[in-house]
């Protein structure tokens, strides 16, 4: 029997420093090449071994710091590599057996000749990608008709990016290799996408945004298993830091400011007025404003089907609430509703015109720079906001967040706490409450 053994070519390495690996076959004094199709990066390679080896990007850091670290191996591509590599051993071995079981005196060049000859066509290393990407295809389609448009949109955006992750890194993107190591290599490829802005180069998303593509791929990933899809359970460990955001509302001031605001002389700001002010009132979302219809207003409440959850709810009207529902009794429609996209621009320009202009201060932070800019408040304000204004008001007037989050729907405190905006004068007047707003005059007996 001949010798087998690996060679990692580091003078035919690519631009990205990839070598390929080569099999050497040599028998009697003969010896024959053969390309394993195999190419990787010379620190993921034990010369000594003959194997390919996993390096984390810790140690990758220390020992080879000038890595391109996206290129290093994830643990289960090194299991890949080593198995392609001994099944070519295994091939070599049955293909020596034969010559001999048929008694044929064979030379180097006849194994290496046969290994080719009986070499399969490896198209389907192309499958698993194009697999992941047709099944984001199949759930976008399998949920347009019960999902909102904008909470697809995430899955698209993550789709792009993973294919931009592929073509950029040359790592194919499976339901296999999705594990721990895949999570940290596209974390880091999310963080190095960058935009032009003034001639600069600049991060192009902030740990939020990156945070919301890294829980779209557990989402999906989660989903794919219900279906019967083999997926990797090696990423659960990894740990998706989500930053804490402002929460924009308005104080009851600025809400009392609006809806007294004179608008005779301008219907159109006069129409979003109203809109956003029973928001503020109702805490429904625009999806649910929308859908609005008479047969909803039942005498002093509003009961309808959330049509983000599917889950019925029952809204008390309050007097605001009623006196603009009033003003549009005339109407088909409960209220004048426009385009979201619409409504959200104009009610910036709405706030604008009230006032609503205190300085804002945003905090986002792009992997670990720190970036804070000053808004007026009217620039941050759009439709939603009206929905953490009514849960942010309506608990600064006393109610419980048990008793908010029945009428907004939540199910936990967790998704809840995000809407809620606990002001200074909320403080203060629970704080009063519970101590007393002036000393209790005692009399003290003189020993």
């Amino acid at each position: 029997m001949g010798t087998i053994r690996f060679e990692l070519r580091k003078a035919k390495a690519d631009k990205d420093g990839k070598a390929p690996i080569r099999l050497i076959y040599q028998i009697k004094g003969q010896r024959k090449y053969y390309s394993t199709g195999q190419k990787l990066l010379p620190e993921c390679w034990d010369k000594n071994k003959q194997q390919a080896i996993y390096l984390d990007k810790k140690t990758a850091k220390k020992v080879y710091p000038e890595t391109k670290f996206e290129l290093l191996l994830a643990a289960s591509e090194v299991k890949d590599v080593n198995n392609d590599l001994d099944d070519l051993i295994r091939k070599i071995e049955a293909i020596e057996k034969r010559f001999e079981m048929d008694q044929v005196v064979y030379s180097a060049e006849m194994v290496v000749e046969k290994l080719k000859s009986d070499k399969t066509p490896t198209t389907k290393k192309e499958a698993p990608s194009n697999i992941l990407f047709e099944y984001m295809d199949k759930y976008l389609e399998d949920h347009k008709a019960t999902r909102e448009a904008g909470s697809l949109t995430v899955y698209r955006t993550l789709k792009k990016h993973l294919q931009g992750y592929e073509q950029d890194t040359k790592r194919k993107v499976t339901f296999e290799k999705i594990d721990y190591s895949f999570f940290q290599s596209f974390q880091n490829y999310l963080l190095s996408l960058t935009k032009t802005v003034d001639s600069k180069e600049m991060p192009l998303l902030n740990n939020t945004t990156i945070a919301k593509q890294l829980s779209t791929i557990k989402t999906f990933l989660s989903y794919a298993r219900k279906e019967g899809i083999k997926v990797s359970d090696k990423y659960r460990d990894f740990k998706i830091k989500k930053e804490t955001l402002e929460v924009i509302a308005l104080t009851n001031e600025e809400f009392e400011c609006l809806y007294y605001l004179d608008l005779t002389s301008n219907k159109k700001l006069a129409h979003v007025r109203d809109i956003f002010c029973f928001a503020c009132t109702t805490g429904l979302r625009y999806s649910d404003l929308a859908q609005l219809k008479r047969e909803h207003i039942k005498q002093d409440e509003i009961k309808l089907t959330v049509k983000k959850t599917k889950e019925p709810l029952t809204i008390p009207l309050t007097p605001y609430s009623k006196s603009i529902l009033a003003k549009y009794e005339e109407m088909c429609r409960p209220l004048p509703i426009i385009s979201n996209q619409k409504l959200n621009d104009y009610v910036k320009e709405l706030c604008q015109l009230a006032g609503i202009s205190e300085p804002t201060e945003i905090v986002r932070f792009r992997g670990t720079k720190r970036e804070a800019i000053i808004y007026p408040k009217y620039e941050l304000i759009g439709v939603h906001t009206g929905r953490k204004t009514f849960a942010t008001l309506s608990l600064e007037k006393g109610m419980s967040g048990e008793e908010v989050m029945t009428i907004t729907g939540h199910k936990d405190y967790q998704s809840f706490k995000r809407y809620v905006k606990i002001t200074e004068k909320r403080k203060k007047t629970v704080m009063l409450k519970a101590w007393g707003d002036e000393l209790t005059a005692v009399k003290l007996k003189v020993v």
